[in-house]
């Protein structure tokens, strides 16, 4: 039993399947592409949202200190994902890597667990752009119906068509291929990353020294739970930590977390990259630097402009500039921010779908989603279903409990893919690399820590949400993957056992 459970698949048949016609995908993307990519993921939420939240619960004007931490946290992963997508560059990012390195079982299990992560990501990033949209639409005189906006806070039934509307035509998007996915992200990702410098140039001259003081806060100095209260926020986490001081900066670490993911996405794209030897690397670190330098600009531009204890909760950036006098500011932000989760919402659509389709290939997922658009290349089985059933998910909220799972399942792939490099070097040190995570097992065993320490910091009931993701997960791997993977029906190469 335990050889079949932690049978691996050689990297070599991996990179072999990719050549099956029936089963190829398309390569046309370059270093730039997944960069851009990486970074229209990563720069959503987070930024226009969390800054307010983490500085007047947490951390103060040293929330630039909390983005450094989680930051660090993410490059110890990137450093590692970059490794794994350079050697195996196979569509299913963790999935694949674990499948390589861990056995079928763990890749199962993480294949599963970023199904939910990419699924759940998508339907919050989809409400939250909605909201942002029956903002700006109000301003301008229009409202939308009863019944057809919004669910968070509703008591009757409604659908939120707006949110629905959004990941059904990205999934045609998606389906007609990448390289169309990959111009229209650059064109919002150039929108969004304009606006969070017009915040930071603009900003830096409306500082005011005395707003830094304490730059740590020791207590909270505003009414208990005022920024709980935050509908978006409870949407995305579902909590939000109120202790301050130094530890404050690590619980603001594990909050702002959610600011970065979406990195990860970038690896699910390897099997589409023209020369993913050479241009996964640059495009899972570039990514993950420039958006870490930006977070840490803004969150310091932002705490000097207005004292952190009155930062808003919901929208700190725009409020900022309304504060000090500039309320076009505002707007021009509110529009860049619903602009900017577009590509958020359909960059994390593309990792789920390849991480389905690289399953169904294995046989661990039916394989009637295993082939490609005879003219688009791409897995259109997999993203039709998965677009329909998160437009549905994304309609009915709240998702307020659903979603503080997002995290747990983004660092519990961190954790897999930083044990997997460390057994891949023993077990295959014959693989060609041409990049190498540095201090080989220093940096992954630091990437483990990092991501545990977070995961730590999660509520207890994020956990027990995730036990049972987890059980229904292995009631469905061994009444249906177990038996009918390819390895285990003799159609891939002898499998090898795991380290």
């Amino acid at each position: 039993m335990s050889s079949t459970l932690f049978r691996t698949k050689k990297v070599e048949q991996s990179l072999l399947d990719t050549e099956e016609p029936e089963h190829a995908l398309k390569k046309s993307l370059s270093a730039l592409d997944l960069t851009v990519f990486g970074v229209g993921v990563i720069i959503g939420t987070g930024i226009f949202v969390l800054t307010g939240t983490v500085a007047k619960d947490n951390a103060g004007p040293a929330t630039a200190l909390a983005f450094v931490a989680a930051g660090v946290a993410c490059a110890l992963a990137a450093l590692c994902y970059a490794e794994f997508a350079s050697t195996v560059p196979v569509a299913g990012s963790a999935y694949t890597f674990s499948y390589a390195s861990l056995g079928e079982l763990p890749a199962w299990i993480i294949g599963w667990d970023l199904v939910l992560e990419f699924a759940l990501g998508t339907a919050v990033v989809a409400v939250g752009w909605s909201g942002y949209i029956q903002s700006l639409l109000e301003n301008a005189g229009w409202t939308m119906p009863a019944g057809l906006g919004s669910r968070e806070g509703a008591d009757t039934f409604g659908f939120d068509i707006l949110a629905a509307a959004l990941v059904l035509v990205l999934t045609v998007i998606l389906v007609i291929g990448m390289k169309l996915s990959a111009r229209i992200t650059s064109l919002v990702v150039a929108i969004k990353v304009t606006v969070v410098l017009v915040v930071i140039v603009a900003g830096a001259f409306l500082i005011e020294g005395k707003n830094y003081d304490p730059f740590i806060p020791k207590e909270k100095p505003v009414a208990a739970g005022s920024s709980l209260d935050s509908p978006l926020i409870q949407l995305m986490f579902g909590w939000a930590p109120s202790n301050f001081g130094v530890m404050g900066i690590f619980t603001a670490a594990s909050v702002v977390f959610f600011a970065f993911i979406g990195f990860d996405v970038v690896a699910t794209a390897a099997e589409e990259t023209k020369n993913p030897q050479r241009d996964m690397p640059r495009g899972i670190i570039g990514s993950l630097i420039i958006c870490t330098t930006l977070y840490v600009l803004v969150s310091i531009v932002v705490t000097g402009m207005q004292h952190y204890s009155r930062l808003s909760v919901d929208a700190p950036l725009a409020d900022a500039f309304k504060a000090t006098g500039h309320p076009w500011f505002a707007g021009f932000i509110s529009f860049g921010a619903a602009v900017g989760l577009t590509t958020v919402c359909m960059i994390l659509l593309l990792g789920q779908t390849r991480v389905f389709f690289a399953m169904s290939r294995d046989g661990l997922l039916p394989r009637f989603f295993s082939h490609v658009h005879p003219r688009f290349k791409t897995p259109h089985r997999p993203t039709i279903l998965l677009g329909v059933l998160i437009a549905i998910l994304a309609g009915f909220t709240p998702l307020t409990e659903l979603a503080a799972l997002v995290n747990i399942g983004t660092l519990f792939a961190f954790v897999v893919v930083a044990i997997g490099v460390i057994i891949l070097r023993k077990s295959r040190p014959d693989l060609p690399r041409s990049f190498r995570t540095p201090w080989v097992p220093v940096i992954p065993i630091l990437s483990v820590c990092a991501s545990l320490w977070l995961m730590i910091n999660l509520p207890a009931e994020t956990w027990v949400r995730f036990a049972i993701w987890m059980a229904v997960g292995f009631l469905v791997y061994f009444l249906y993957g177990r038996t009918h993977s390819r390895l285990a029906r003799g159609e891939a190469a002898e499998e090898t056992p795991s380290a």
